[in-house]
């Protein structure tokens, strides 16, 4: 989860986001290493008058002790939304506001990120605030007790209430990940914010936030005596011990599953996919990304799926495919960097539709990616989907702090630099080495489909009947159109009844 705290007002959609035994007990094995002498470091020095800073500290969802689901996004919180000892937040905040900066956190399973920027004539001061935060916390009850609740709301108001595109997205992980370590959402569950003390937190930035797992990025025009300042300060963190972590598999019952959570909404949404072992250090990573792209490339017009059913068919407003996880698509263009994980799963995102659509919608969908598996690309859309990303990379990368963002994630994936990597890749990719990829990782017996409606057990009972799905249009569609359509219609969902689960809104993230 992500949070940033600045001189603006952030949207409450947007607000956040023990100990090494219970990690060890949810995962296959970790193993714990001496640590070395030596803080890792990510340095890009250059002529830029903006500092960046990335400080990352290799813990995340996977530490929550079972039942404190939520304590490592916590303590992140109170680092970075707390205060130190000296000051509290509302005073950083206060300093902060002439510098027109501020301090950003984000939790996922594997790794913490805080971030900021400043120009470098305010170096010393925005710096001196920030290593207090990090450094010397203030841990103070009154704030503890502010961000537990804020981290609640998030999970019963935003996720629960207010966005149901994102509590699709979100559940489908949840579900995959069942009795796994990326098994609850990073902000945590109800419950386990719940049983967690300001103690517990304390607890966990002692044994987690220590030089083992430290990276310290940073970007911009800084000097080598600053540089060398930061590493120094940073040694003053417990050396602490690395640890080597080794995930499970998900396990999954064979055979299609879906999940209709039952809410008063206007629309429906729905959410579909499965695992893959591929992450951004495979040999298939860049064929994956190209497959991704050409199906369903955020919040393009000229991808496939979005084709098929937003422009062809006026569904909805989007269609998406995606092999890493991004969380908050609907505000953006790009995704995040530092979410970088070891087990990723293959997803389709159906942005809402009118709800007796919905039938119809989720045959679509299935209709395409199984002619996505059947037939694969062919040589132009290979063609033209490898020239855009090969130029896409460079977006994403674009600014100095997304490019130490990105190379903070090749650091812990064991790769190149992202653009050459990637670049290099794509490069050499023939349309077998891409139709090899369809075939090998998308043949999934697996798929997990979230479906987000008010009338769940209506449609409950036309999925699991094979009801055939109906559309209506406002205006005249072509001849080929209406007859795809009555394909789509009856293209058969393979689930039965008991394959089907309702799950009232109030029980996610419970």
């Amino acid at each position: 989860m992500r949070s940033s705290f600045s001189i603006f007002i952030i949207s409450a959609l947007m607000i956040a986001s023990a100990g090494l035994s219970a990690s060890a007990q949810r995962t296959n094995r970790s193993i714990s290493k001496p640590m070395s002498s030596k803080i890792d470091t990510v340095f890009q020095p250059g002529e830029s008058p903006v500092v960046s800073f990335r400080i990352q500290f290799l813990t995340g969802s996977v530490d929550d002790p079972k039942g404190k689901e939520g304590l490592a996004s916590l303590t992140a919180a109170m680092l970075a939304s707390g205060g130190s000892k000296k000051l509290s937040f509302d005073e950083i905040n206060q300093q902060f506001y002439p510098m027109a900066t501020g301090f950003s956190w984000q939790v996922d399973k594997e790794m913490t990120t805080f971030s900021g920027s400043t120009h470098k004539d305010n170096l010393e001061k925005y710096y001196s605030l920030i290593s207090q935060m990090l450094l010397d916390p203030g841990f103070r009850a009154d704030d503890f007790t502010r961000l537990k609740d804020e981290a609640t709301n998030f999970l019963t108001v935003s996720l629960r209430e207010g966005n149901d595109e994102e509590l699709g997205k979100e559940r489908l992980y949840n579900i995959i990940y069942r009795g796994h370590p990326y098994g609850h959402h990073s902000v945590g569950t109800v419950s386990g914010l719940k049983n967690i003390t300001l103690e517990d937190v304390k607890a966990f930035y002692r044994q987690h936030y220590t030089q083992a797992n430290l990276v310290l990025g940073l970007a911009g025009g800084f000097s080598e005596t600053f540089s060398a300042k930061l590493k120094t300060d940073f040694a003053k963190l417990p050396a602490g011990r690395k640890i080597v972590r080794e995930f499970p598999e998900p396990k999954l019952e064979k055979g299609m599953k879906i999940d209709i959570v039952q809410r008063e909404t206007r629309a429906t949404a729905i959410s579909l996919g499965f695992p893959i072992n591929v992450n951004r250090s495979h040999k298939d990573f860049a064929a994956l990304a190209l497959v991704a792209s050409y199906f369903g490339q955020h919040r393009s017009s000229n991808s496939y799926l979005y084709g098929q059913l937003r422009e062809k068919r006026g569904l909805n407003y989007g269609d998406y495919a995606y092999i890493e996880y991004f969380p908050r698509g609907m505000f953006q263009f790009e995704p995040d960097p530092n979410l970088a994980r070891r087990q990723q799963i293959f997803q389709i995102w159906i942005r809402p539709v009118e709800p007796e659509n919905a039938n119809f919608t989720l045959r679509a969908a299935l209709y395409e990616y199984d002619k996505l598996v059947r037939n694969g690309l062919t040589l132009e859309e290979f063609e033209s989907t490898k020239r855009f990303l090969i130029k896409y990379v460079n977006i994403l990368t674009q600014t100095k702090d997304a490019e130490l963002g990105y190379e903070l994630d090749s650091r812990y994936y064991g790769i190149d630099n992202f653009n050459k990597y990637m670049k290099e890749n794509l490069a050499k990719l023939t349309l077998n080495d891409v139709n090899c990829a369809i075939n090998q990782h998308l043949r999934s017996d697996r798929m997990r489909v979230v479906m987000i409606t008010k009338d769940a057990a209506q449609l409950r009972e036309d999925i699991a009947k094979n009801k055939p799905g109906t559309i209506k249009y406002a205006s005249e569609k072509p001849k080929e159109i209406l007859e795809e359509d009555k394909v789509i219609a009856k293209f058969p969902i393979p689930v039965n009844m008991a394959d089907i689960t309702v799950t009232p809104v109030s029980e996610v993230f419970k």
